[in-house]
């Protein structure tokens, strides 16, 4: 019986491509990089935990997106951080499509008129990421950090960009992502979404009825890109008091001046005027369409 001798190579590269042709480290090094971002800070233990990856891996990830300055360690509290090098690559996208530079002048004339704070943010999956943010001078006021993320459904800036997909696009989000309730006020039905959506594609303007944060309202609209997609929104939010319901066609009407003129300033064109069909909204270009 002859005994085959086991074969003596080199240990198997952890950087080693998976079946789905990505590179698992990398894929592993920037799910716990997204996770940090979101979180804002987390322990390397509730890191490890929530991502299914090993504590001696995710500590070697750590101190190796470390060592390049995306994320940074905290003594005093001993948990992990977004670093320096993260913001960076974040403020070039943003330098990359000139959104938040020509918004900003915008932004402002829209807060002096209409004395509430003006939001930018952007579309990412079934939520929107707030990426710029102009504050209203009143003591009492909406503040949203750079960053900061809302489902769709529950925001006016989601719902406005909501409206403006294709049909087929918007239910698979909604597949996806579910209707979280937030307050009494959160649209969980697809019914009352989709007939609120249409409602918004119809005026162009979004109204969110405190159906996120009790108490606040937004009125959001979207922004569109060279294609006539909808690229981004911008609206404004503040204490539900100071909606007025008979100011808020007024406000509305303001925001989506506002969205207009930051699609014309990034280069950006309108989808062509749609029609009512049996109380259903038609368009002609791509990127809208009936939503029910």
């Amino acid at each position: 019986m002859t005994i085959q001798k086991r074969q003596r190579g080199r240990p198997k590269s952890q950087f080693r491509e998976s079946s789905a042709g990505t590179l698992q480290s990398l894929d592993r090094a920037l799910g716990i990089l997204t996770a940090v971002s979101r979180a804002e800070r987390a322990t390397l233990t509730d890191l490890s935990m929530s991502l299914g990856v090993p504590t001696a891996t995710t500590h070697r990830i750590l101190t190796t997106l470390q060592k390049h300055g995306f994320v940074a360690f905290d003594e005093e509290r001993q948990d992990w951080v977004i670093g320096i090098e993260a913001y960076r690559t974040g403020v070039s996208f943003m330098n990359r499509t000139g959104l938040s530079t020509v918004s900003r002048p915008v932004m402002r004339h829209l807060m002096e008129k209409t004395g509430e704070t003006a939001n930018l943010a952007i579309p990412d999956g079934a939520e929107v990421v707030f990426v710029g943010q102009v504050e209203t001078l009143n003591p009492i006021r909406a503040f949203f950090a750079r960053g900061t993320r809302t489902s769709m459904h529950a925001s006016g800036i989601g719902k406005a960009i909501l409206a403006a997909m294709p049909p087929e696009r918007v239910r698979k989000l909604l597949m996806t992502s579910g209707l979280t309730p937030f307050t009494d006020n959160t649209l969980v039905s697809p019914e009352a979404l989709f007939a609120d959506l249409n409602e918004t594609h119809a005026r162009g303007w979004s109204f969110d009825r405190e159906e996120h944060h009790a108490g606040m309202s937004c009125i959001g609209s979207v922004i569109y890109d060279e294609h006539g997609d909808p690229v981004a929104g911008v609206s404004i939010s503040g204490p539900s008091t100071r909606f007025d319901p008979l100011r808020v066609p007024e406000l509305g009407a303001t925001v989506a001046a506002a969205a207009v003129e930051i699609t014309d300033l990034i280069g950006g064109r309108l989808p062509a005027t749609t029609t009512r069909s049996n109380g259903e909204i038609t368009a002609t270009t791509t990127g809208t369409g009936p939503l029910a």
